[in-house]
């Protein structure tokens, strides 16, 4: 277990480009990978950059499988707020990435029943070869909200309001965000062979400082990342470390 590779940059497009190197790096070393790509703002420059190399033919996807992070819970398919619809649109599409090589969470029925079924037939398949994570200002991975204990399954949650506030700009406003979501667990985004945690903006300034430098612990779920099995890069902007 080694201490996280932590990588300042300066700026959103450092962080792209930088992102986009750890993934074509984990790709190109065995083209028959398992990727979880995170939602959210902090990523979307890197999925362009990625779309990029693959459209100059530097980057072949044919081999990468996807499994799904998060999704919200209570939406109908065609939900503008949709997670899926929105990984569909920045990352499987652009990438190239066709239906039957992503594993999408479920959202139906006995959705905990589900996940528990998730949860075997991906741990029988093999670890995730890269996690690709963003921090929420709470220090959630995922919607694996505080508290949340390194060994959590894949299951349901209620949202916080934390995390409801944050999500508001995506949507209009709170009473838009969904208030339950399902979300992979901490036992298997820690245990896979890579992890790119990715942070940018003021916002982020304290609860990245807390996740690296203060206490392991289930209040900030993103601080089990030092205790995760395999190598972990911390991509953060300066204005996230700095807090300016």
């Amino acid at each position: 277990m080694a201490e996280p590779h932590l990588v300042v940059v300066d700026d959103a497009g450092s962080l792209a480009r930088a992102g986009a190197d750890v993934v074509v790096e984990v790709v190109h070393a065995d083209g028959s990978v398992t990727i979880v790509p995170a939602t959210g703002e902090t990523p979307v420059g890197m999925y362009g950059e990625l779309a990029s190399r693959r459209a100059r033919g530097d980057l072949d996807t044919g081999g990468v499988s996807i499994v799904q992070l998060d999704e919200y819970l209570g939406l109908e398919p065609d939900d503008r707020r949709s997670l899926f619809g929105w990984m569909d649109r920045t990352v499987l599409q652009p990438l190239g990435v066709d239906a039957d090589r992503v594993a999408r969470l479920p959202t139906d029925g006995d959705v905990d029943a589900a996940c528990a079924v998730f949860d075997r037939e991906l741990g029988a398949s093999g670890a995730i070869d890269l996690a690709i994570l963003g921090l929420g200002t709470n220090g959630h991975l995922g919607f694996n909200e505080p508290p949340s204990g390194a060994a959590s399954s894949t299951r349901t949650v209620a949202l916080t309001q934390d995390t409801i506030a944050a999500n508001a700009r995506y949507w209009g406003s709170e009473g838009d965000v969904p208030t339950r979501a399902v979300t992979l667990g901490l036992r298997t985004l820690l245990a896979a062979r890579r992890i790119l945690l990715l942070v940018s903006g003021t916002s982020k300034h304290a609860i990245v400082r807390r996740a690296l430098e203060g206490p392991v612990g289930e209040d900030v779920p993103a601080s089990f990342v030092r205790e995760a099995r395999g190598s972990v890069t911390v991509l953060v902007d300066r204005a996230a470390w700095e807090g300016a």
